[in-house]
């Protein structure tokens, strides 16, 4: 995988333990791999809310002063890579607010697509925001008076929601764990004790010793209560959206360990290779992966080809990033010091290189020339998915439309771009007969173009870094202004998104 395509973020909750903050720590600590930029806590004993953030990972965020001073039987953490609003202390989750209703806390993972429609509303009542995160509209919205009133206000305020969350609220006496309607993230329930978790993926279960239970239903809110208690509720039904399962949760982010949307990582991993091996057999001495998570897939090309498996490359887990370094050379040298040919299993050897998925192709091209220089025969360069042409709005940070290589270039110019003897990418028929069971639960939109919850194509992830936030229709025949109900009822299908002019974002 290259660089350039950033992780989802990682959510953690626990209910009624007395190491709460320690728990949460160790949770979140388990799906670093979803985000990097910034982490956080809070936590509740059923009065006053407590919250540490700070940037980097969960150990540079969280000192032991602060799991001190978070002791409390009820938590929420959060890992953080920023997909709306920049990397910056504001933007670190948890999020806490003082309302009139009380404290109230929330963590995200995904982009809501309404979220600038529904602040500029806000905006034009007098609501001050703090943050350029998405999820801030949230806070706004749970202070609302017409939700407060309403039986289930934060199920009326979900069902204007429109986008890709799951999401955790914590309240002094409670918390509330929210995935949406077309279950675009994972999200799991497990039980440890008399206590009740909930984490995005179940390797968080996995690290504090808790039982998997379930996975939170799309459209469904489960309640953990201070007490042990838990308790559930829909504030959707089944088939009010598409479902929308993201399959690149399984390419690339998960943890292979994890159990997502049903099934083992590791497993559907393996599956994407082995088809890989039929779609597109060839005469080789070695398959090797590009580490870290095309490992999986090269085992399943492995057992279907036969051909020999080897490690092609040592990994030094102890390289800074490399893009803060101050020249272009010393970056350079970087990136190769991350993963270094071993010469003596790949010279004069014909290599069958496995890839996850190749996005700008930049880092690609560099490891392929390492292999080159280290004495390759030929390279052979099979890729666990189908190629990317598409941005995707829901929680991915993939680069520009125009910076995909697969949206500027046939398969044989990325081929002799990347400067490989053959190439072939898995197919997305072939990736999607690899999960089980097989069908159109999965949301593929960044291989197909076929995007299953509405958005504004105009969406960008510094949207609200701009000084303008209000939206004007370019439709001649737009009668109405683009309000977050307008975006909900096209998300619901009943209605078509009208696009944005970029211009008033300017």
């Amino acid at each position: 995988m290259s660089q350039n395509v950033r992780h989802y973020c990682g959510l953690f909750a626990i209910a009624n333990h007395p190491d709460a903050a320690q728990l949460a720590y160790l949770g979140c600590y388990a799906q670093q791999h979803r985000g990097q930029e910034s982490a956080g806590i809070c936590t509740s004993g059923g009065q006053r809310l407590e919250r540490r953030v700070g940037m980097g990972l969960v150990t540079d965020a969280i000192s032991p002063d602060d799991l001190k001073a978070l002791a409390n039987p009820m938590a929420v953490g959060h890992v953080r890579y920023s997909t709306t609003g920049s990397c910056n202390s504001a933007n670190a989750q948890p999020l806490l607010a003082e309302a009139a209703m009380g404290q109230v806390a929330i963590c995200h993972n995904g982009n809501l697509v309404n979220a600038a429609a529904i602040r500029a509303e806000y905006e034009d009542r007098g609501h001050i925001f703090s943050t350029t995160s998405d999820t801030e509209v949230i806070l706004h919205m749970l202070a609302d008076k017409s939700f407060g009133r309403q039986p289930d206000g934060l199920g009326s305020l979900l069902r204007q929601l429109c986008g890709s969350y799951c999401l955790l609220v914590l309240y002094p006496d409670r918390i509330e764990a929210v995935r949406d309607p077309s279950g675009n993230r994972p999200l799991c329930l497990g039980k440890q004790g008399n206590s009740w978790v909930v984490a995005s993926e179940t390797c968080a279960l996995d690290i504090i010793d808790a039982e998997y239970v379930r996975d939170v239903e799309p459209g469904e809110i489960v309640t953990l209560g201070l007490d042990g208690s838990m308790s559930s509720r829909r504030f959707a039904g089944h088939d009010e959206q598409r479902s929308a399962q993201c399959i690149f949760e399984h390419v690339y982010f998960a943890d292979p360990s994890s159990y997502v949307f049903g099934e083992n990582v590791h497993t559907v991993r393996k599956a994407f290779g082995a088809r890989l091996a039929r779609e597109a057999p060839v005469d080789a001495d070695l398959v090797i992966a590009i580490p870290n998570c095309a490992r999986c897939a090269a085992l399943g090309y492995h057992d279907e080809s036969g051909i020999p498996i080897g490690r092609g490359f040592t990994t030094n887990h102890y390289v800074g990033r490399s893009f803060i370094q101050p020249t272009q050379l010393i970056r350079d040298l970087t990136v190769k010091l991350k993963l270094n040919p071993i010469r003596a299993v790949v010279e004069g050897k014909r290599l069958v290189v496995v890839e996850d998925s190749v996005v700008r192709g930049t880092t690609t091209r560099g490891k392929i020339q390492s292999l080159r220089d280290a004495g390759a025969k030929e390279i052979h360069l099979r890729v666990a998915s189908p190629p990317i042409r598409h941005p995707c709005f829901y929680g991915i940070d993939f680069p520009n439309r125009e910076e995909l290589i697969a949206n500027q270039r046939s398969v044989d110019e990325i081929r002799a771009y990347l400067g490989v003897d053959s190439l072939h990418f898995l197919s997305l028929a072939g990736m999607l007969a690899s999960v089980a069971p097989p069908g159109d639960r999965f949301c593929n939109a960044c291989f197909s173009g076929d995007y299953p919850i509405a958005i504004d194509a105009n969406f960008h992830k510094h949207v609200f870094e701009k000084r303008q936030l209000r939206m004007f229709e370019t439709a001649p025949t737009a009668a109405a202004p683009l309000t977050h109900e307008v975006v909900a009822r096209a998300s619901a299908g009943t209605t078509p998104l009208p696009m944005i002019d970029r211009g008033s974002l300017a």
